[in-house]
């Protein structure tokens, strides 16, 4: 399969204006992100979808794949397949957050697996993980239940399921941005209009869901830490320097 792996990266941001641009250990976020999805295995490309010159700049700068998109998207989704209309050879798109420096590159090629031998009707797929505790009350936590096989049955800020009874063995499952899609199903999704659960809790892979579409959820133990305020920033910047970096 020809995979491409795209990263958004919007430029404003309300809590963090300029966000793909702070520095982090000595680099612009965007440049960690990138070098760590290039690590990855099956990607056969890795490129940078921005709307803003400053990012474009820097993605040049450092020698990453940039390609400028339109200003006027409304969600990360739409920004990508403006990016897959131009590549009708690709028949996997992986997205990966912009504001996901610490991304390990293991889960990006874990995603691209589950289409090796899947049956066409999987047209999606993305990622969960244990949740914390302390991150069970808090709506920026996107929390995620399944069915036995896998499948998304909802995402909340809320938290799901509520332990009415407790249940041994029953764990809370957060869920991690970062997506597969087949090219065409992309396409076709980025068109759907958008459903009253995707507007009531602001997540637009309720949009899929309630169209009546299947998502498949892997379980990983990659913890992510992506940076939305100027707190997060600092978290992250100290786990680079410790560590040295992550890219070597």
């Amino acid at each position: 399969m020809n995979i491409l792996c795209v990263i958004p990266a919007r430029y404003a941001s309300t809590r963090l204006p300029g966000k793909p641009l702070i520095m982090l250990a000595g680099k612009p976020m965007i440049q960690h992100v990138y070098e760590q999805a290039k690590k990855a295995v099956r990607p056969k490309q890795v490129i940078v979808a921005t709307d803003h010159e400053l990012v474009k700049q820097a993605v040049d700068a450092f020698g990453g794949n940039v390609i400028m998109t339109s200003p006027d998207h409304a969600t990360g989704t739409d920004r990508l397949a403006e990016v897959a209309s131009h590549y009708d050879n690709i028949d996997i798109v992986i997205n990966v957050q912009g504001d996901e420096p610490l991304i390990a590159p293991e889960v990006i090629d874990q995603l691209a697996a589950v289409f090796d031998d899947a049956s066409p009707d999987v047209v999606m797929a993305t990622l969960m993980t244990n949740m914390d505790e302390n991150e069970y009350n808090n709506p920026a936590a996107v929390k995620v239940v399944t069915d036995l096989n896998g499948h998304a049955l909802y995402f909340s800020r809320s938290m799901i399921p509520f332990p009415r009874n407790k249940h041994k063995g029953l764990a809370v499952y957060k869920h991690i941005g970062v997506y597969a899609y087949r090219r065409d199903f992309l396409l076709h999704y980025a068109a759907l209009p958008t459903t009253p659960l995707e507007q009531a809790e602001s997540l637009e892979q309720l949009r899929v869901l309630e169209h009546g579409y299947k998502i498949k959820v892997l379980k990983t133990d990659f913890k992510s830490v992506g940076v939305d305020t100027p707190e997060d920033a600092q978290i992250v910047n100290e786990i680079l320097i410790r560590d040295g970096g992550l890219s070597k």
